[in-house]
């Protein structure tokens, strides 16, 4: 019987950390249905001489959701040999239909049809998607949903109605609760209110993936934290992008994955997930103390205007000790005057110091400012991603170069991420084998996830591919010019369909929305 695709003369890498091969792919319909020895005719043949093949890469921490409803291509992220992403993380989700997500749909030009899971599903469907994409339900979401951006624990009766969103999201296939818990309103969240809901997500088979409390100064009580509530609500706990996001804190991550292996031999299911800069990015407003955060961003902005509320935040964020010289603004579109310089720098301009640029900064514009802050080092990524339980993801956007969201600039990772460890750490570097760097990628994440049918390349499995060339594979975006795309992904198949040919987008739109536990 004809193939639909064949590739020949490849040297396969599975996935599962099993030593490369020479071998053929064969596939048809959606699904791979032989490895080894050519086997038969193909109405299509990719020659993959000197190339890579592996399973496609699945992204494990993403915040995708509305990007792919602005523009369904997720160019940024096929381009870099990735065909999942898992979003909703950091407590942000686009379900349920929570007032604080509003802001965040404007900033694609997304307008909300939905109420639920089932109801982005739906126009996901109808608009198509490049990449496949795994949900979960964010903390935050629920908790706006239900208290609203308050600072206070929620009601008996409204932690049952939380719980109750929880549950309805897992019903309709979410994968797991994520929590952002330096993030309103995720930071007014106790661990006994976060267990609760982990607990939801456990009974379902579900996992909780949570962006710390601290990062920092504090970033080893924030992992006794996640570890606590994995172990009291008897779920897997996923650490997001874990770091060591201080100087104070620099060489010593070490201590941290001990702490982590300690917990993995107790028997709590802990893992955890890296990009691989020494920059974080998130919104300025981060640096704004969390209390300032309740209410809303309306509320935290007339607190940045009101003398008493503004000297009080001055004055905190001036006993941070941070050096403002380490932060760069990326995105800033009423002010594109202040991008690509640090808040001393805008400071200067305006006759101001450095914290007090930075709520100008925030005051003055109408949506998020995007800003890098280049707070880590490179021993301590390096450090990280040797860990064998480290998984890769991105903390990045499907986005584009051109089109609906062109206009909208990311910190390079959601560009670079994979094609980065690749060139950088594996061929140049040598801090991964190449096996070992594409575990991570493929086979690792999907078994984090359950996905019992992607991540290794086998008779059988959905037939998602990269095929790239390994001496050329390197990541080329920048903070300056952080829209480039990589060089060296070649060929890319998404559920059995050819999406990038030649390194060339074939106008395709593969993917799908998985369901935990249909694979």
């Amino acid at each position: 019987m004809t193939l639909d695709t064949v590739i020949l003369h490849g040297t396969l890498i599975d996935g599962t950390g099993a030593p490369r091969r020479p071998a053929a792919v064969g596939i048809r319909g959606r699904r791979v249905v032989s490895v080894g020895a050519a086997a038969g005719p193909a109405k299509r043949v990719i020659d993959a001489e000197g190339l890579v093949v592996a399973p496609g890469f699945i992204d494990i921490h993403t915040h995708s959701c509305a990007a792919l409803l602005a523009d369904p291509r997720g160019l940024s992220a096929l381009h870099q040999g990735v065909t999942t992403h898992v979003v909703g993380n950091c407590g942000m989700s686009i379900w349920p239909a929570a007032d604080m997500i509003r802001p965040f749909l404007e900033r694609y030009g997304v307008e909300r049809d939905w109420t639920d899971l089932a109801g982005y599903a739906s126009r996901l469907r109808r608009r198509g998607t490049g990449v496949n994409l795994a949900p979960l339900v964010g903390h935050g979401t629920v908790r706006a949903m239900v208290v609203g951006e308050d600072d206070r624990e929620p009601t008996p009766a409204e932690l049952e109605w939380m719980k109750g969103l929880v549950a309805h999201a897992m019903e309709q296939g979410a994968f797991g609760l994520s929590t952002g818990l330096t993030y309103a309103p995720g930071c007014f969240a106790t661990p006994t209110e976060i267990a609760a809901l982990a607990g939801v997500a456990a009974r379902y088979g579900g996992y909780y993936a949570t962006h710390l409390r601290n990062e920092g100064g504090g970033l080893a009580d924030a992992v006794q934290e996640a570890i606590a509530i994995g172990e009291r609500a008897k779920v897997p706990v996923e650490i997001s992008h874990l770091k060591a996001a201080d100087r104070r804190w620099w060489g010593r991550v070490g201590e941290v994955l001990a702490a982590l292996d300690r917990a993995r031999a107790k028997g709590i299911d802990v893992a955890w997930d890296q990009y691989p800069y020494t920059a974080t990015s998130t919104g300025l407003d981060f640096f704004i103390p969390a209390w300032a955060h309740a209410g809303g961003a309306q509320e935290m902005k007339k607190r940045l205007r009101a003398d008493d509320t503004r000297r009080r935040i001055l004055a905190e964020m001036r006993r941070s000790g941070k050096n403002w010289s380490e932060v760069l603004i990326i995105g800033c579109p009423e002010h594109p005057e202040w991008q690509q310089l640090t808040p001393p720098e805008i400071g200067a301009r305006l006759g101001l110091g450095p914290e007090e640029a930075i709520l100008e900064v925030v005051a003055s514009e109408t949506g998020e400012v995007k800003m890098a802050n280049f707070a880590m080092c490179e021993e301590d990524v390096e450090s990280i991603l040797r860990h064998p339980v480290t998984l890769v993801g991105s903390d990045g956007v499907a986005a584009a170069a051109e089109g609906p969201i062109g206009h909208l600039r990311f910190h390079p990772r959601s560009y670079g991420t994979f094609p980065r460890v690749l060139g950088r750490y594996v061929r140049e570097r040598g801090v991964l084998s190449l096996e070992e760097a594409l575990r991570k990628m493929t086979s690792a994440p999907a078994r984090r996830l359950g996905l019992s049918d992607r991540g290794v390349l086998r008779e059988g499995m959905r037939a998602d591919i990269t095929v790239f060339d390994p001496a050329r594979v390197a990541d080329r975006a920048t903070f300056e010019d952080p829209q480039r795309y990589p060089e060296g992904i070649v060929y890319v198949l998404v559920n059995g369909e050819p999406v990038l040919e030649e390194g060339r987008f074939t106008g395709r739109l593969a993917g799908e929305l998985l369901v935990r536990g249909a694979g």
